[in-house]
């Protein structure tokens, strides 16, 4: 079945497949609860930048929430990486480093959005359900 402006043929909404990226299984237990968007399938989470890429390549996303400080390999390396592999990716950072030059750096190898930790459900909510509308 082929999607066509994010429905399928049937009428059906288009479902978005979501990968978690974050080093505090805590965390990727939480954004997979708080997420609500019913088009949206979480189809795996990463503790680092390495198993972010090797799980990537498995499952093909269409959006990744993505911490930065991880063990092994960063966020803003693997937010490069990814987007080398998948240009079109839709990559929002989930991070406590709440300083602009860490979100810049990220925006410019290829994020699209910025979530700072803590955050409710409801910002979670509107800060992927953006994402979306742009894909």
């Amino acid at each position: 079945m082929v999607a066509v402006n994010g429905h399928s043929p049937a009428g059906g909404r288009r479902q978005w497949k979501l990968m978690i990226v974050d080093d505090s299984n805590i965390m990727r237990r939480r954004i997979e609860r708080s997420q609500q968007l019913e088009s949206l399938e979480v189809v795996g989470a990463a503790a680092n930048g390495v198993e972010a890429i090797e799980l990537f390549r498995q499952t093909d996303p269409d959006l990744i929430t993505m911490d930065i400080t991880m063990p092994q390999m960063d966020g803003i390396e693997c937010i490069r990486r990814l987007v080398e592999l998948k240009p079109a990716v839709r990559i929002l950072v989930i991070s406590a480093l709440a300083d602009k030059a860490t979100a810049v750096d990220a925006m410019e190898k290829g994020a699209n959005g910025f979530l700072n930790k803590p955050f409710t459900d409801r910002q979670l909510n509107e800060a992927i359900a953006e994402l979306i509308r742009v894909l």
